[in-house]
């Protein structure tokens, strides 16, 4: 069930991807429901995706401060 709501996410990031904001919020909604691993696969996944969109880069910054906590 768990890895349905992390691909469900990936996809949910992937279509807002155009607008900071709008990911931002849904990053934020991520970190609140994803487990410790399925955030550390997310940050990874981040990288990888964020690589060609700069804007987005800051982004990887709230997944490490969730994962902090």
């Amino acid at each position: 069930m768990s890895r349905m709501i992390y691909n469900y996410t990936k996809e949910a990031l992937e279509r807002v991807s155009f607008d900071p904001v709008k990911f931002n919020k849904e990053l934020k909604k991520a970190a609140k429901i994803l487990l410790p691993y399925e955030m550390e696969h997310l940050k990874n996944w981040l990288q990888f995706f964020s690589a060609e969109k700069p804007e987005l880069k800051q982004c990887i910054l709230i997944v490490i401060e969730e994962n902090k906590k």
